[in-house]
Formats: structure tokens, sequence, C-alpha cells
């Protein structure tokens, strides 16, 4: 039988829960099925820390960060700080290259893989509920989907699954991969054949490989046990409750309400014209990345995740297990959440989003108080997404931090707006995409390499 969600014993309403009422481990303190969470202590607290405070965001370096954005090719950047109570706003260059209109925090835009982790969280939030286990097969509860029993609900949340990215494939021309599916309307299942078109590999649980696919099962595993749509159970579990009014999942519509940032693509060819991405159904992307929302709601997610306003504690720390995903072990994955290291000796978390026209930082420290998301409107342009995780280090390591956008990793900006190195150079357009692709997704992201065009 399929199980609905259980917000409605603990009132759950839009009205009641805003950041500030929203009480810590929500719903999900002793959900049936799963284990209870752990006890309160009996013993006094802890003494409170005498350590220095954080150096506020510097908005200046935030500047800095945008304009360098600029200048390698965005046609505008903003970011959207939220601290302690305080806001901070930074916004350079146009959201419509036509109009002209200036780029503000206020806009609206595609979030790309920031959509994992509502997913996640989603399924998380199944988990508490005893309608899912996170060591059980995704076959137990989509019989016959995978070719391999293995493959656990775990696995698609922290990719180490072993499915094949089918993007890798989709998009090996930037532009005409994009024009072939801008206006398709794919069903989860022909997107799961469309990877399958691969042996799984390596073996489930053996190591990390960052795979849309993964996410596409997870809003399948939604569904099925929902009984509703990803949308739905979108919108009545996360959006509602926390009031996220900007944050839309609109697959298969085209169009984004409001007032929203134009997204602009980079062609393969050098010095060829950008291409308007805005209007697109994403179904390419659906529980992996077709989410659209602006910095204040993301902010506000980010902060109550990590508040433990959304997830029973114990699943919060089940979704900070981490696994690293860069060489210099500065970027590591949980269950559809990253953990950034920076240069001062901070860890953020939250998720990048890549989507053709957009990239998105969207990060929060580890008590949630200090958030920032920020959006260059361009994508498949390298020089850009590793600038743009200068914001990170501008917001939370403050005034005077010399460390690199990319988390201590080398091609980024330093947070001063002087370059700490160049990125690498674009490889010819004549190299073999999928395989450019994935040097880059190295250098840059561990997005997935057949959105990772420079």
């Amino acid at each position: 039988m399929v199980r609905r969600k259980a917000l409605g014993a603990v009132a759950l309403g839009a009205a009641a829960l805003t950041l500030g009422t929203l009480p810590a481990q929500s719903a999900y303190a002793a959900a049936p099925g799963s284990a209870p969470a752990a006890p309160a202590p009996a013993t006094a607290p802890a003494p409170v820390r005498t350590s220095a405070p954080a150096p506020a965001p510097d908005t200046a370096a935030l500047r800095a960060v945008l304009q360098r954005a600029l200048s390698q090719g965005a046609p505008g950047a903003m970011a959207r700080v939220d601290d302690h109570g305080e806001t901070y706003r930074v916004a350079e260059g146009v959201a419509d290259r036509e109009s002209g209109r200036q780029i503000s925090t206020a806009d609206r835009f595609r979030i790309g893989s920031v959509t994992k982790t509502f997913s996640a969280v989603v399924v998380l939030q199944l988990v508490a509920e005893g309608d899912l286990g996170l060591d059980i097969s995704v076959n137990h509860y989509l019989p016959g989907l995978l070719p391999d029993d293995r493959i656990t609900v775990r696995h698609v949340l922290n990719h180490r699954s072993g499915l094949w990215d089918y993007t890798n494939d989709m998009f090996q021309q930037t532009v005409p991969g994009f024009e072939a599916v801008r206006n398709k309307v794919f069903t989860n299942q022909e997107l799961i054949d469309r990877s399958l078109t691969r042996t799984p590999s390596p073996a489930p649980g053996t190591a990390y490989g960052y795979s849309n696919t993964n996410f596409v099962v997870a809003g399948m595993l939604i569904e099925k046990v929902t009984g509703e749509s990803a949308r739905s159970a979108y919108q009545s579990r996360i959006i509602e409750p926390l009031g996220l009014d900007s944050t839309k999942y609109v697959h298969p519509a085209t169009a984004i309400p409001g007032r929203y940032a134009r997204g602009y693509l980079t062609p393969d060819e050098a010095g060829a014209p950008l291409v308007d991405s805005t209007r697109q159904t994403a179904s390419w992307a659906q529980a992996a990345g077709a989410m659209i929302s602006d910095p204040a709601d993301l902010n506000r997610f980010f902060s109550a995740l990590l508040g433990g306003r959304l997830l029973r504690a114990d699943l919060l720390a089940e979704m900070q297990r981490w696994a690293p995903t860069n060489a210099a072990g500065t970027q590591h994955y949980g269950l559809g959440l990253r953990r950034r290291d920076l240069s001062c000796g901070v860890s953020v978390y939250g998720h990048t989003g890549t989507v053709q026209g957009y990239y998105t930082y969207a990060f929060t420290s580890k008590d949630g108080k200090r958030s920032v998301s920020s959006l260059a409107n361009t994508s498949n342009n390298g020089n850009v997404l590793v600038t743009m995780a200068g914001t990170l280090e501008a917001t939370f390591c403050g005034s005077g931090s010399t460390g690199s956008g990319a988390g201590g990793g080398s091609g980024a900006a330093s947070v001063s707006g002087t370059p700490a190195a160049e990125a690498p150079a674009a490889e010819a357009p004549g190299t073999d995409a999928p395989e450019r692709g994935a040097r880059l997704a190295g250098v840059y992201e561990d997005i997935a390499p057949g959105i990772a065009r420079n």
C-alpha cells in the first residue's frame, strides 16, 4: 500500500512554518517505522566557547568576484548573503542582454543541480516515515528498473551507483545538443533507458561518480512511494512549509514565471555568439535539476536544512557522510549535499547548479545562520564557473582572505578580484566532447561532464 506523507500530525502549515518558528527536527522527530531520535542528554549544557567571531562577509570582495565573472563572459552576476538577520545584496551586469535590464537578487533563475538537495531531502523524509530504507535495493521499490539489485537508495543519493550519466551523450555538442532537447518532454523511464545503453560501472558502492541518472531514480522513488508527482512532493514538504514563494518546479512548462534573469549558453566554437537558453522544459534534468528559485529562497532552504528544521538529526547526519570528490580534498559529497572546505578553515554546505545558461552556488554555514546564493547567467564557461566559487570565500572568510575561489584548489580568482591563477585554457573545439568534459569537471567542479564544457 502506498503510504502518504505524515506532515499533518505536526501542523506544518505554511503560515506557521517560517524560519523563526519552525521547530528543530520538525515532523521527523519520531516517525513510524524508523528509529527514534536520540533523547536529550541529562547533563548540563556544554560551556560556551570564547573563540573569536567569524569575520563579516566582504561585500567589496563579492563585487570583485562578480565583476571578474563579467570580464570572462557572463552577462550578469549577483549574490545575496543572509547572515544572522542581516542581508547583503550585490549585483553586476544585466539580466537581459536585449533590454539591458540590470540583474537583481530579486530575479528568479534555473537552479540546475541544486534541485538534487531538494530531492534528497524528500527521500530522507520518506526514510524517516518508514517508507524507504537507505540500504535497501532500488529494485525493491521499483522492480526491474535497474540491472543490478545491489544498487541501493543510498547509492543513488551519494553517486555511488555506477549508473552512466546520460547527459554525456546528450550534450556531446553544446548548442545542437541543447536545441535537440529544449522543447522535448521526456519520461523518467526514457532517461533511465538512455543511461542503460551503457553497463553500470564500477560495482555499486565502490566509487564516487557524479551522474544525473541517480537523481532521476530518486525522483521515481519519490513518485512511487508517495503516489504523487515530484512537483507535489516538493510543494507540500518543502516549498509551502518554508514559504519559498519564488521556488517552482514548472516542468514541463518552458517559461520562468515572474521576474527572472535570462540564461545564456556559451557555444563550443570560440567567438560564436551566446545562445539565449532561458525557455526550455529542462525535462532532460527532472528531479536532478529542473527547479527554479531565487537567492532569498535558496538561503532560507539551506539555512533550514542545516539548522535541523527539515530532517531528523540522525538523517541530517547521514546526509553528511562525506566522500572526497577532488584531489585536493577540499570538496566532498554526502547524500545530495556538498561540502566545500575554504582557505580560512571554514567548511560550508550546499550545492552547485549548472543548467544551460545558469551557474549557481548556494551554501550555508554548519549552523545554517550564514548563507549565500550566487548566480552567473551563463554556462559552459569554465572560467566563470571557477570564479563564482569565490563568492564562498568572500562570504565566509571575510576581508583579507587570500584563498582561491575554488575552495583551496587552483584555477580561481582570489576574493580580492586579482587572479590567484588563471583557469586552464579552453581546449580546441575539435577535442572529443565527453573526454574534454570529464577533464574540465575534474578541474572545476564534480558536475556532470556532459554539461561541463569550457
